[in-house]
């Protein structure tokens, strides 16, 4: 029988392995999170969602009021507001999918901002290559996320503090870089007793570096077990993901920023059927989010973004293909909602992108550099850091309460 070569760990691989293996119990959280506060900009927070497959826009926030709407998506189209399976209304002109039915209730209570006919920088219709420009920040394909960038000048005087949360399986680019983030899963049905978890953390004491990448992982599986308590009630699937994040979140030493993403999104055929439960999945989360995060969540904004919207047309498969321009959300309890953010380009044929797609009006770029400036009061230094080659987009401004 042959045996299949290994190549070395090294250094870095058995820190990640030892910080892994000592949080599987209970959850898995790979960092003690303590982070000052600093007063109210200390206490605020920022959740990403990154809408994996890319969520069509004309969907989800509806242009009903648009004389070209019905003909364009066809059986697609969506009832208008008081009618049997109607969208939720939107001041007139726009409505949210029914299956939108708590992030209705966050826009009737100014906590929802939807955001209407806005891309990336790119023109890509790869999910490849748009999900990782998304996530970069950039024009070009990086190693590193936007939101890990921000990360490095958040607290600086606290260089040991983990800022910044992963929650599900695997760690999306958007926080990946050399700022260090905490990672959280549900628990795996097999993990390490917490008598062999003690005898590594005796033989490793004395290590400078392995030693304390042992402790920090403990400190990060005591963290997570306070904090969450018990998994049980909280749900399945995203919504289990999301309400777990919010009482990470809520916990007073707990992080500030939080990635997740779901996927289901990429529905070229039978859309409506498809596009239905992943809706529903992302209202429950957002709704678990905040029920989670109890008062903190007065202090939080969370951003929905996806890679490009899709096709005005339905296809010959009652689904719709790869796009532009796309719809994305802000809600939590700094957001100014109640809203539609939306320079409108209009359906008709002449304005649709190459003929095909909704046209973009917004840089998705300037929402997430308003809400690091005004949010979380990142320096213009920062932003520019988290953005590169983006100096001619400006931050969009009025995103939040006061």
């Amino acid at each position: 029988m042959t045996q299949a070569h290994l190549p070395p760990i090294g250094r870095r691989g058995l820190l990640l392995g030892l910080s892994a293996l000592a949080t599987l119990g209970g959850a898995r959280l790979a960092v003690a999170q303590n982070i000052p506060a600093s007063g109210a900009r200390g206490e605020r927070r920022l959740v990403v969602i990154v809408l994996r497959g890319a969520m069509d826009g004309l969907h989800a926030v509806v242009p009903y009021g648009d004389p070209d709407y019905a003909g364009l998506r066809g059986a697609l189209a969506l009832p208008e507001p008081g009618r049997d399976g109607g969208v939720h209304d939107l001041g007139g002109f726009f409505g949210l999918h029914p299956a939108l039915r708590g992030m209705a209730e966050l826009y009737r209570g100014g906590e929802l901002l939807p955001v209407q006919a806005i891309a990336g920088p790119y023109r890509t219709r790869s999910h490849f290559d748009g999900q990782d420009l998304l996530e970069g920040g950039a024009e070009q394909r990086l190693n590193a996320g936007w939101l890990n960038r921000a990360l490095a000048h958040m607290c600086a005087g606290n260089q040991g503090a983990r800022r910044g949360l992963s929650v599900g399986v695997g760690l999306p680019l958007i926080l990946r870089g050399p700022e260090p983030v905490g990672t959280w899963s549900p628990a795996r049905p097999q993990r390490p007793h917490a008598e062999l978890l003690g005898r590594m953390a005796d033989l490793l004491h004395e290590d400078p570096v392995l030693g304390r990448s042992m402790q920090e992982g403990l400190r990060g599986r005591g963290f997570a077990a306070a904090a969450l308590e018990s998994t049980d009630a909280l749900g399945g699937g995203f919504q289990l993901l999301a309400a777990a994040a919010g009482r990470l979140l809520a916990a007073r030493d707990g992080p500030r920023v939080a990635a997740l993403e779901i996927g289901g999104w990429d529905t070229h055929a039978a859309q409506g059927n498809r596009m239905q439960p992943a809706l529903a999945q992302l209202d429950g989360g957002v709704t678990a989010l905040r029920r989670e995060m109890g008062a903190a969540w007065a202090q939080t904004v969370v951003l929905c973004v996806t890679e490009f919207g899709r096709t005005a047309r339905v296809n010959g498969n009652m689904g719709t293909d790869h796009g532009t321009g796309g719809a994305a959300f802000l809600a939590g309890g700094a957001v100014r909602g109640g809203r539609v953010l939306a320079d409108w380009p209009g359906l008709r044929d002449d304005r649709l992108f190459e003929g095909r797609d909704l046209q973009p009006t917004r840089d998705l770029r300037a929402i997430a550099k308003g809400l690091l400036r005004d949010h979380l009061h990142l320096p213009p230094a920062a932003i520019a850091a988290a953005f590169p080659g983006s100096a001619t987009v400006a931050p969009e401004g009025q995103l939040l309460r006061g």
